[in-house]
């Protein structure tokens, strides 16, 4: 394979195939903005002759170069630990001595008005948790026998009760929660992040995705998309292994200053183009060959944790060469460390309706032991590190799981959106603080209840951001991502 095929190819893995409507819009939205109509444009297509300011492209710029936040923030970067599928809150963290009473027994009524269901047919009766809970710490959150090693961080973390979504099918759900709307196209989180800051590493991509479990996310790539944004802000998925990215090895019989000079060649020309038309993409593509370069070096030495001290490897349960979610939190870790803005870990699968692979009884004790210890172990190994200060740690799902079962041929539950449990550590949020709380039954808020879109918001507030006005023009309207929502929680947030 010769050095310019096989890097263009490389490159392909940190871009999308957006880039043609992109720029299409940004040509657009250029004249727009200068009152000119569709025919002034047409004719600066043909002339070549959209300028250098369009979208505020350069050609010496670095579109992930580090940038000033709104005011000066707490956290520094995020990993947002992804349950996909949607854990069951009343098997993990919310006692319900109530429901245990009422076993077996229809809910009553007025408890399920106003609520929406995806599979209930209303006959289903209350599920009690086998599970036996005790309380923790000094805070006194309530954890079950599922998650042992989460007692040793009861108090590092903000507890969340009571958060609510809109969305309850797992696709548009996810995308809610990642993107702030329920249909694809529009920016992750992590592409907002490293929008707004940029990012401090040289020689890894802002925004990194990992993923473990027994099949990727529903929804998909649309999960860590950069939708209308550059693409250089998309999220870069690593697989395991020592290419973590399909063909960034050089190939054989092309030395390091061979390709250096074919990619510094590419650049010259990719700007003289850009010096042209102003086009965002080709800063993208720029700063794509540039990195795909760096990472031949630096991705495979990121991916080894045989460097790891054997008390770092027990703390995780993580092996090196051998792909797990425990492997997954220690990259994690590694990578902010090394100036990555945001790590997305997708675990699968917390489906558990109940069925012969997805049950309460088997499948979720099982997916607990998975990611219990490495779970903890990320933020205590952070603490350890200094680096809890300035990273936040959110673990969550799409949704929660319902207090009545489903009649299946094994024990389940349904996806509940109204009244579900996620924590935060980290990066400015409260430790040891439990806020929410759900009725008898686990069926709606009583107290203290959040909406994802206020999360949101107030993760983008600890990164030193307002999130009403981290914004991106586009066919005419100034989006973000908590849309026309989202209000901050002050409560949650260390003064």
């Amino acid at each position: 394979m010769s050095a310019d095929r096989h890097t263009h190819d490389s490159c392909k893995s940190l871009r999308t195939a957006g880039g043609e409507r992109l720029r299409d819009e940004t040509r657009r939205h250029f004249f727009e903005r200068c009152g000119l109509g569709l025919g002034a444009l047409g004719l600066a297509e043909l002339l070549g002759a959209v300028p250098e300011t369009a979208m505020g492209a350069t050609a010496n710029a670095n579109p992930m170069a580090p940038k000033p936040p709104h005011y000066p923030g707490r956290a520094k970067a995020v990993i947002f630990l992804f349950m996909a599928g949607g854990p069951s809150q009343l098997d993990l963290f919310n006692d319900k001595p109530v429901l245990r009473k009422h076993h077996g027994q229809l809910p009553p009524k007025e408890y399920l008005e106003g609520k929406r269901f995806a599979f209930l047919k209303g006959t289903e009766t209350l599920l009690a948790s086998p599970r036996s809970f005790a309380k923790y710490g000094e805070c006194g959150q309530e954890l079950s026998d599922l998650l042992p090693h989460h007692r040793r961080i009861v108090d590092e973390v903000c507890w969340l009760h009571g958060m609510r979504t809109d969305v309850f099918n797992h696709g548009p759900a996810k995308l809610f929660t990642n993107t702030g709307s329920p249909q694809p196209g529009r920016p992750s989180m992590g592409s907002w992040v490293t929008y707004g800051l940029g990012s401090v590493a040289d020689d890894l991509p802002g925004f990194v995705v990992l993923q473990s479990g027994p099949r990727g996310p529903r929804a998909g790539s649309s999960l860590w998309s950069s939708g209308f944004l550059p693409t250089t802000y998309q999220g870069v998925p690593f697989r395991s292994g020592p290419e973590p990215i399909l063909n960034l090895t050089r190939p054989a019989g092309i030395d390091a200053q061979r390709e250096r000079r074919f990619v510094d060649t590419v650049s010259a020309l990719n700007r003289g183009r850009m010096d042209v038309t102003g086009d965002p993409e080709i800063a993208t593509r720029i700063a794509a060959y540039e990195m795909a370069y760096k990472m031949q070096s630096s991705a495979p030495e990121l991916m080894d944790l045989s460097s790891e001290p054997q008390h770092v490897l027990d703390l995780y349960g993580a092996t090196p060469g051998k792909p797990s979610y425990a492997n997954n939190c220690l990259l994690a870790r590694r990578m902010v460390q090394k100036g990555v803005r945001f790590v997305q870990l997708y675990h699968t699968n917390w489906d558990h309706h109940g069925g012969p692979s997805e049950n309460l009884e088997q499948h979720l004790p099982s997916i607990c032991k998975e990611i219990d210890q490495a779970s903890a172990a990320l933020v205590l190994d952070l603490k350890q590190q200094g680096m809890l200060d300035d990273t936040i740690v959110v673990w969550g799902g799409e949704f929660g799981r319902t207090p009545m079962g489903e009649v299946r041929q094994t024990t389940g539950r349904d996806h509940h959106i109204d009244a579900y449990s996620m924590w935060c550590a980290g990066g400015g949020f409260k430790a040891g603080l439990v806020h929410g709380a759900t009725d008898d039954l686990g069926l709606g808020v009583v107290e203290d209840g959040k909406h994802i879109h206020d999360l949101q918001a107030t993760i983008l507030h600890l990164l030193g951001f307002d999130h009403k006005r981290l914004t991106f023009r586009f066919q005419g309207r100034d989006f973000r991502l908590t849309d026309v929502h989202g209000e901050l929680l002050d409560a949650i947030i260390n003064a």
